[in-house]
């Protein structure tokens, strides 16, 4: 049986936050937009469906719960959710704070300017306050 391992690139751009009880938490290293990554521990996955029914429940609860944490943490306008893996196949979900005015608003955060990375202080701290909210 083939064991999950995390994407490259995902790991290369995004700080670990914690694991929960499906998915790898994530937070990307754009301090543009505070930006969560759920990354299921399941082994070659590209897509929603191919989690089984259980686990599909799961990454709504997840997600649910991150997103909820995330606004609370950041009082932000609005969450963003996605999962594209047009460019990182393996499956993950994508959960961004955006407020009106930001960076890229009212677009995507995808492909806009260039990114801004955290100073490692900058990153443990919404790290820990993300932790704390969940």
């Amino acid at each position: 049986m083939k064991q999950f391992a995390l994407d490259d690139r995902l790991n290369a751009d995004t700080f670990p936050v914690m694991s929960l009880g499906l998915c790898d938490l994530r937070l990307m290293n754009d301090q543009r937009w505070p930006w969560l990554i759920l990354i299921p521990r399941r082994p070659d996955l590209t897509e929603l469906f191919d989690l089984t029914p259980l686990d599909q429940t799961m990454l709504t609860f997840e997600s649910d719960m991150v997103a909820k944490a995330l606004k609370n943490v950041t009082g932000c306008d609005k969450i963003n959710t996605g999962a594209l893996g047009n460019i990182v196949r393996q499956l993950h979900c994508h959960v961004i704070a955006r407020n009106e005015g930001d960076a890229g608003w009212p677009g995507p955060v995808w492909g806009h300017g260039v990114r801004v990375t955290y100073s490692e202080s900058d990153a443990q701290s919404l790290i820990g306050k993300i932790r704390n909210a969940l």
